[in-house]
């Protein structure tokens, strides 16, 4: 049975999703979270994409105890050295470079010969290399790529060092069949004295991102790579928790197994989904809300009978279970800090008072606390910085009718209050107006949801918003949790203008896309 490498490029490749934007501490947390579920090797960044990226790569690298770190870069000299210089101090290291070879992206973007790639190709691969023992390789755009010219680029990358060769299906555009003829035509001919270890890389623009990745595996690929929830640039990545489920259920078929903790995948993907701000779709495969939900009468006379009549998978496959330690209003800071470890959620000594405080709080207006509810009270608490800024109170005054006035009220890290009063259509809307009149950001809200975090009437409220920064054109999102609807709004409102306000700080930074590597 072989053992299939995990690469996961949530941190980097799932950062470009539109909107979506970890702190360095988000990062962190959810790079532990990575290495718990049994990651392999986690692309933690481009290190030369910005100071906040190096920064990030360099503090994932510190904190892996078992887990590989690597750092992307352009067959680029100086992306190279920041690359090494971010992950030097992982247990780990090493280093992925990329460069374009399809036609369209030679001639069009990269504006360099075919043979001027591959010298490049032999020069970067060498002087990585050099610097790092494991090196992989990506030539962009590789599916539309000619296949002899294909070849050569993988034959210079493998001669001048790589030990891993990533084909990237960067635009989503190939088919399971395609995709299985080029691995296998590449296993075939491409010559080295040492092992060298294929891997896709697939997005989702057709839809086939996962069954393209699982084509690779079953004609030959070593590793695998993708992200939590299947985030990243247009339609997004192939979903790992997908990959790794399928190896499991339909070993008989791949012959392969995936080294991932299984019952930890639904704690990766609630993470992932709290700090990018963007809900797990309720139909999404394996860690979806209707993932083991029938609504079928006779599926649900089936399953009654025998859960494999209709469900392949069991949900405590992936870690979704009952609560064996229920929390309540009586529940002491022991038990508390307990579900914390078990939820995988991080957190510092000097925090577990104020956290206590605030889960004793919604105990006293819900009766039953769920791990949905614990994840989404505590993990902004936990881990999010945002700028000093909190939500301190919302107040209302409709005395004239068909008018809503909301008294707003945010404190920053000196304590300082800031009160603003605004009129508006709705209640949303005044209070979005009020939190508009503290930032005084240009800003446009794009999108506003309202979920619920659990079934039932006492449900916590998870408000998301979509802005864009009139002035950079950026897009974020943001959320807000409360048992009340609008506080949940207006610290999804607040979250989002902290956003804005760090960007607008330290100005819009130029940076490369990381997507021009897969």
């Amino acid at each position: 049975m072989r053992k299939i490498e995990f690469f996961d490029t949530t941190l980097r490749d799932g950062e470009q999703t539109p909107g979506v934007s970890f702190s360095i501490k988000e990062k962190v947390a959810i790079a532990r979270q990575l290495e718990k579920w049994g990651i392999t090797v986690i692309e933690a960044g481009f290190p030369a994409a910005s100071p906040d990226s190096f920064e990030a790569v360099k503090q994932i690298a510190a904190a892996m105890t078992t887990t590989a770190v690597t750092g992307l870069a352009r067959c680029v000299i100086s992306d190279i050295d920041r690359a090494v210089e971010a992950v030097k101090g992982a247990k780990h290291p090493q280093i992925h470079v990329f460069i374009a070879t399809s036609p369209i992206h030679m001639e069009y973007k990269l504006k360099m010969t075919p043979e001027q790639v591959l010298a490049s190709i032999d020069k970067c691969v060498r002087y990585a290399r050099e610097r790092v023992e494991l090196v992989e390789f990506s030539p962009e755009d590789a599916t539309r790529t000619d296949r002899d010219f294909l070849l050569r680029a993988v034959q210079t990358a493998v001669d001048a060092g790589a030990t891993y060769i990533n084909i990237p299906d960067t635009v989503g555009y190939t088919t399971p069949a395609e995709f299985a003829a080029i691995f296998e035509f590449l296993i075939e001919n491409v010559h080295s004295e040492r092992e060298i270890i294929f891997s896709p890389h697939c997005h989702d623009d057709l839809g086939m991102a996962v069954a393209n990745s699982l084509a690779a595996i079953k004609a030959g690929a070593g590793r695998v790579e993708g992200t939590v929830n299947g985030i990243g640039e247009r339609a997004g990545n192939a979903a790992l928790e997908e990959i790794a489920v399928a190896l499991h259920i339909r070993q008989d078929f791949y012959q392969a197994e995936s080294p991932l903790t299984l019952a930890e995948t639904v704690n990766t993907a609630e993470l992932v989904s709290q700090f990018s701000g963007i809900a797990i779709p309720k139909n999404k495969a394996v860690v979806g809300g209707n993932a083991f939900a029938h609504e079928s009468g006779i599926h649900q006379d089936g399953v009654l009978k025998n859960a494999q009549t209709y469900e392949i998978i069991t949900p405590e496959l992936v870690g979704v279970t009952h609560n064996s330690l229920p929390l309540g209003k009586l529940s002491g800071r022991h038990a508390f800090t307990d579900k914390l470890i078990a939820l995988g959620i991080v957190y510092e000594e000097t925090d577990i008072a104020g956290l206590f405080a605030k889960f004793k709080k919604l105990a006293d207006k819900k009766k039953d606390i769920t791990d949905a509810d614990i994840r989404a009270l505590l993990v902004d608490d936990v881990v999010k910085n945002p700028e000093g800024f909190e939500f301190a109170t919302v107040k209302f005054d409709n005395k004239v009718q068909n008018e809503h006035t909301a008294i707003v009220t945010l404190k920053n890290r000196e304590n300082e209050s800031f009160n603003s009063t605004a009129t508006g259509s709705g209640s949303i809307d005044a209070i979005f107006k009020a939190i508009d009149d503290v930032f005084k950001h240009e800003i446009r809200l794009e999108t506003y949801s309202v979920d619920a975090v659990t079934d039932g009437i006492d449900a916590q409220a998870q408000v998301h918003v979509t802005v864009e920064n009139l002035r950079t054109g950026t897009i974020f999102n943001a959320k807000g949790i409360d048992y009340d609807v609008l506080t949940a709004s207006a610290l999804a409102y607040m979250n989002a203008n902290v956003l804005v306000q760090k960007e607008n700080a330290i100005g819009k930074q130029a940076v490369i896309s990381a997507h021009d590597g897969n």
